[in-house]
């Protein structure tokens, strides 16, 4: 670990300790999620849970992928319906099978009963590939472009679509 990442863990439970949240909210949000997914790692549970808490909901969602799978079960154990249908309206289809396919059957059936109807059924058309085939790993959210499109058209249709859509950046 590097002497930067153990500043950053011990700076983090130093606010933690002192309860000084809006300063640790102000510290973690200009984080990349992976970073808090790896800070989680060094934190003891009811110091993850508070701190997850205490992320925006589109940054939770993203940390929570980045999480490995023990952390995630032990976090949707200690949330509420309410906080894992806030997670679970975040998630990406794809994140979302990626986290399922990790989970026991009683975790996973918590997860599919907050999912929106059209998210469960991306879900199991997603689950019904083969694991190691593209299907198993593809999304269903993206934005689609036609050749005949403009430039400006292909923005205004990426505008009007492509707000909750995966991988737009590839268009």
């Amino acid at each position: 670990m590097s002497d930067e990442f153990e500043e950053i863990i011990a700076e983090t439970q130093t606010l933690l300790k002192g309860k000084k949240y809006a300063q640790l909210y102000q510290f973690v949000k200009e984080m990349q999620p992976s970073d808090i997914a790896l800070i989680f790692e060094e934190l003891p549970m009811e110091d993850v849970i508070l701190l997850f808490r205490l992320l925006p909901k589109t940054m939770a969602a993203d940390t929570f992928v980045e999480m490995d799978s023990d952390k995630q079960m032990l976090l949707i154990a200690a949330f509420s319906d309410t906080e894992l249908k806030a997670v679970v309206d975040e998630l990406y289809v794809d994140d979302t099978v990626d986290i399922i396919e990790e989970m026991p059957a009683n975790v996973v059936r918590r997860i599919i009963k907050y999912a929106s109807p059209e998210m469960r059924n991306s879900i199991n058309e997603i689950l019904k590939y083969p694991a190691d085939s593209a299907g198993s790993i593809m999304t269903t959210e993206f934005v689609d472009l036609n050749a005949h499109m403009t430039i400006d058209e292909a923005f205004e249709h990426i505008r009007e679509n492509g707000y909750d859509k995966e991988s737009i950046y590839t268009c």
